[in-house]
């Protein structure tokens, strides 16, 4: 924009003068000035510069036009946001449902087969109370958790070993062996359900001593799960292999001391999906338990309870409250190590 308007114009001259345009022939010096006004800004015939709101239109109309474009952008941000709250809300509700009405039940107490209510009438402990005094849930309980840890510790030790040397190492055969473990793990295992049991049987390992053969069981394959912890694997940088190996480190000293400090959470993740396993293992559990309390996990221990129709109309309450019991330590472990569980999943699916 070029302005014609003569400005009255104060410099301050490197010694501290101060000089006016209006001064420049007494101090003998001339000076050019040019000001640069911000976009839509205009120079009244008073000399003063005027806001865009009292300028031209050919300047106010791309500003409102921006204006409404961004108004635009903003509301179909907020109406996209506001709809996919409410489907996250509607699809929270609908899983939180079915556990509030166990809750609900569990503390029932002027009944114990199902009604067409949900809230309680009278509230009371007592089918807690009578699950752990008068069942086997105590037995079916610490059956699980003896499994759990145990399959959490082995499998996770071999699973994080078959990972690194996959990861980290090249040999005659790699691709195959990958291959091979892909394609055998897309068969389901019921497959291998009668001989599993004939061979458990024959190590005496069912019934009451279900909880080794199921141990065994459980370990025996883990090893082809290799493919998220290999993909975390994969992304730690094989420099930090090379510069311990340098120092004169060992394999195993590169794997304990380099690796897993900074593999932590598809550790944790690992450890997370061996503990799982026993605690919603159901098909396998019962075949190899063949109807024996003291070899039961939960899972066959509490669908025990309502096998019949005539066991559902007394013990559905008790059912409830040890569906109850067995989600706590579940939910609490998952709570606390959540973040972990989330890096090993994301990480691990970087790289394959």
């Amino acid at each position: 924009m070029t302005d014609t308007k003569k400005y009255l114009i104060e410099i301050e001259t490197p010694d501290g003068a101060l000089v006016s345009s209006e001064q420049h022939e007494t101090v003998g010096k001339k000076y050019d000035v040019s000001v640069e006004l911000p976009e839509g800004y205009v120079v009244a015939e008073s000399g003063e510069v005027e806001a865009p709101s009292h300028a031209a239109p050919e300047y106010v109309e791309p500003m409102l036009e921006q204006k409404r474009q961004h108004m635009g952008i903003k509301a179909k941000r907020i109406i996209s946001n506001t709809i996919i709250y409410i489907v996250l809300i509607a699809m929270s509700i609908l899983w939180l449902v079915p556990f509030v009405c166990i809750v609900f039940e569990s503390f029932r107490v002027e009944s114990t087969w199902q009604v067409g209510y949900v809230i309680p009438k009278q509230w009371g402990f007592d089918n807690y109370i009578n699950l752990f005094t008068k069942t086997d849930f105590p037995r079916w309980l610490l059956n699980t958790f003896i499994m759990g840890v145990a399959v959490a510790v082995l499998q996770t030790i071999i699973v994080l070993a078959m990972s690194y040397v996959l990861s980290r190492m090249r040999f005659r055969g790699r691709k195959g062996l990958m291959n091979f473990m892909l394609v055998l793990g897309m068969f389901p295992g019921f497959l291998t359900l009668i001989l599993l049991y004939k061979l458990l049987s024959d190590l005496h390992m069912t019934g009451n001593n279900s909880i080794f053969g199921l141990i065994l069981v459980y370990i025996g394959s883990s090893g082809m799960g290799y493919y998220i912890s290999k993909g975390f694997f994969d992304t730690i940088p094989k420099s930090l292999d090379e510069a311990a190996r340098v120092d004169g480190a060992t394999r195993a000293q590169v794997m304990f001391k380099v690796i897993l400090p900074l593999a932590k959470p598809i550790v944790i993740y690992t450890i997370l999906m061996g503990f799982m396993a026993p605690w919603g293992d159901f098909v396998l559990a019962k075949y190899i338990a063949h109807n024996t309390s003291k070899g039961m996990n939960v899972a066959v221990g509490l669908q025990n309870l309502i096998a019949s129709n005539a066991t559902l109309s007394t013990n559905y309450t008790m059912f409830c409250a040890g569906g109850v019991v067995v989600a706590i330590p579940i939910t609490i472990l998952f709570m606390c190590l959540q973040k972990y569980y989330v890096e090993g999943v994301t990480g691990g699916a970087v790289k394959g």
